[in-house]
């Protein structure tokens, strides 16, 4: 069951944007991944790791983030605990939040919006999947909220795709 979101989830949003800046700053994709445990304390924070793991195609930040939580808090403590995502998962890191049990997702810029203003560039050959198509395959519901604040996540990603190109 899903509910709108709150001025929590909001700032927690632009904390993962923050994160997508700094990797964006640091030299890497503009992507940006937040862990909230069920007390509303941040636990985990990734970004992308395109650049910094050599070229790794699937360095997304939320599927680095969810291995390293797997590892540390297991599927039952993830349950209760939220990702809060600069842009969507796609499907890898979709399957990879389901396989590691966390609860809750919260993004901001949709996979489509995403797919638009990338389009067909070698770094992101973007999954126009819907991370719920890939969640409502599973035996376990993973709540979903997004996207939010699409403009402003779409800001992290608008020149850097442009430079890159």
């Amino acid at each position: 069951m899903s509910h709108p979101p709150n001025e929590t989830d909001l700032t927690f949003l632009r904390q993962a944007f923050e994160v997508a800046n700094r990797s964006r700053l640091a030299g890497d994709h503009p992507f940006g991944a937040l862990l909230v445990d069920e007390t509303g304390e941040i636990v985990m924070e990734q970004g992308n790791g395109y650049s910094t793991e050599g070229q790794d195609m699937t360095a997304h930040a939320e599927r680095l983030l969810a291995s390293r939580a797997s590892r540390m808090f297991g599927p039952t403590r993830l349950r209760g605990y939220t990702l809060y995502s600069s842009a969507e998962p796609c499907a890898m890191c979709a399957g990879a939040i389901y396989w590691a049990g966390i609860g809750r997702v919260v993004y901001g810029q949709s996979e489509a919006h995403l797919k638009a203003m990338t389009g067909a560039h070698p770094e992101n050959p973007t999954l126009d999947l819907p991370c719920r198509v890939v969640f409502s395959a599973g035996q376990t519901p993973v709540e979903v909220l997004g996207p939010l604040l699409e403009d402003e996540a779409a800001e992290l990603q608008r020149s850097f795709w442009k430079d890159h190109a």
